[in-house]
């Protein structure tokens, strides 16, 4: 049976032979520890072990692909998440390093029903993590996560004979030829290429270069120390620094990964970097052009544009709004048969006959190259001013802890729905409706908004607020919602501001 995290601590006996697993890892949507803090190896193969019963459980044929990401801890993780599997009869099929994006491609290019990437995806080293899914192109979500956190903290993972293990060569190949096929630029397209010394390092420079794209490298070379910063296209630094590339080389732009590759970040020609809502309003109206009549769905923290758009209502689009987190995202956009899903993270789901409904940074590169070569007489910049305007901050992430933060998030909620009831003003505008399928979105009568949820792989609430009408405004609902949120003192600093 796992013991819990305070009885086995680091540098101890126990430490090399008993599972270590904190309880809080097991989030939404993925499963994240700090290490060796928070999990242990023993831990890890405990996981695998959970991992392989709810297979079975579910009726799942034993067969799984296995991935990890470019840390130096990655391998060992992996290799202990193996143990497990093949301890409860599962036919391991190891890719060896990729980008998730790899891993997932993985299941459709070897007909494998399960897979599991062993990434802390954009969190700083020292975290790690797996994602995995059952149902292709598909990751846990809420409910999957819960049942293999039963099944592994309880001690139930069930032991079975069959277990087997194969290194698969050529999955890398296979993936850069599904991206780019035959396509090559007709125009001629420079690109700033920044993967943050990242694992999309052995992608990103060879996609471009497939396709015509002249590449401009930014910290393209292989290094899990991160020397220059965690690689994360939402991140200012990042974003920042690829503006820099573009204003120095005169690139058409840059296009950014984060450390697993499964986002992709976007800074256009005049250095100006664009959130990841807004290039998908710019995607939808390309592909709208091509598809029209499509659905969209973006997540809360996004522009409101993808509704209110004048292009995208000519084009007969329908946008429906859904919960933030990866595996949400995917599950809706096949639930409802839309088009494309677009987070402001800097997760795209771009789904048949684009791609196949899974997150991939790679894809969108391709995509937006494509879509480049589709307006050659079009600037990113161009087409970045050729949106409404509005005014939006970053991501903003005040501190909370994870086993505080959906507590506070629940009375956060219930005041600013107060607000609204009693006929409140926010920014002094009167208050519309205030979403709730994902935290609290409030929405004014301007169609400017604030939003606050609770993050799924930090300890942290998510603040973002747009406004249709100036930065004033848009500083005004981050004030008004700020002050909300202070009345709770469990909630600490921002990790940025505005």
């Amino acid at each position: 049976m796992t013991r819990p995290i305070s009885d086995v601590t680091p540098n101890t006996w126990e430490f090399l032979r008993d599972p270590m697993i904190q309880p809080t890892g097991f989030r939404e949507y993925d499963a994240r520890w700090k290490f060796p803090e928070e999990i242990n190896l023993p831990g890890i193969t405990a996981l695998g072990l959970g991992l392989g019963t709810q297979m079975r459980r579910r009726g799942i044929p034993p067969v799984i692909a296995v991935a990890n990401d470019y840390r130096d801890y990655s391998l060992s993780i992996k290799n202990a998440l193996i143990l497990g599997l093949m301890q409860a009869g599962i036919q391991v099929k190891d890719i060896g390093p990729a980008v998730s994006p790899m891993a997932y491609f993985s299941q459709f290019h070897l007909d494998v029903p399960a897979v599991a990437m062993v990434t802390a995806s954009h969190n700083p080293n020292g975290w790690t993590g797996v994602k995995m899914g059952f149902e292709r192109p598909l990751t846990h979500g809420p409910d999957e996560m819960s049942e293999l956190r039963d099944i592994v903290l309880n001690g139930d993972g069930e032991p079975h004979a069959g277990g087997h293990y194969e290194f698969v060569e050529g999955v890398k190949e296979a993936y850069i030829d599904d991206l780019v096929g035959d396509f090559r630029m007709s125009r001629p397209l420079k690109v700033v290429c920044a993967t943050g010394n990242g694992t999309a390092a052995a992608f990103a420079p060879e996609v471009f270069e497939r396709m015509g794209v002249e590449v401009v490298p930014s910290h393209t070379k292989l290094d899990y120390t991160f020397p220059h910063y965690n690689p994360n296209p939402e991140a200012m630094e990042m974003l920042h620094d690829m503006s820099d590339s573009v204003k120095a080389s005169g690139a058409d732009m840059a296009l950014g990964f984060d450390g697993d590759g499964d986002r992709c970040g976007v800074v256009d020609d005049e250095g100006e970097e664009i959130f990841a809502d807004k290039v998908g309003v710019i995607m939808a109206r390309d592909l709208s052009k091509i598809y029209p009549g499509s659905t969209f769905v973006a997540d809360v923290k996004s522009t409101g544009l993808f509704a209110s758009d004048p292009e995208l209502q000519k084009q007969g689009v329908t946008a429906d709004y859904w919960k933030t987190g990866h595996s949400h995202m995917k599950r809706r956009v096949k639930e409802i048969g839309a088009l494309a899903g677009f987070e402001k993270s800097g997760h795209y789901f771009l789904a048949e006959p684009i791609g196949r409904g899974y997150d991939c940074g790679m894809r969108v590169a391709v995509e937006i190259c494509k879509l480049m070569d589709r307006n050659p007489k079009m600037s990113m910049s161009d087409l970045r001013k050729a949106l409404p305007r509005t005014w939006a901050t970053p991501t903003m992430s005040p501190w909370c802890a994870d086993t505080e933060k959906y507590q506070v998030l629940e009375r956060l909620v219930q005041k600013l729905v107060a607000k609204s009831e009693a006929g409140e003003t926010l920014a002094g505008r009167p208050i519309k409706e205030v979403v709730t399928v994902n935290g609290a979105r409030v929405i004014l009568d301007n169609g400017s908004w604030g939003l606050v949820r609770a993050s799924s792989n930090t300890p942290n609430l998510v603040v973002v607020c747009e406004s249709s009408q100036s930065e004033a405004e848009m500083r005004a609902i981050f004030a008004d919602i700020d002050a909300v949120i202070r009345t709770e003192p469990l909630v600490g600093d921002y990790d940025q501001s505005i």
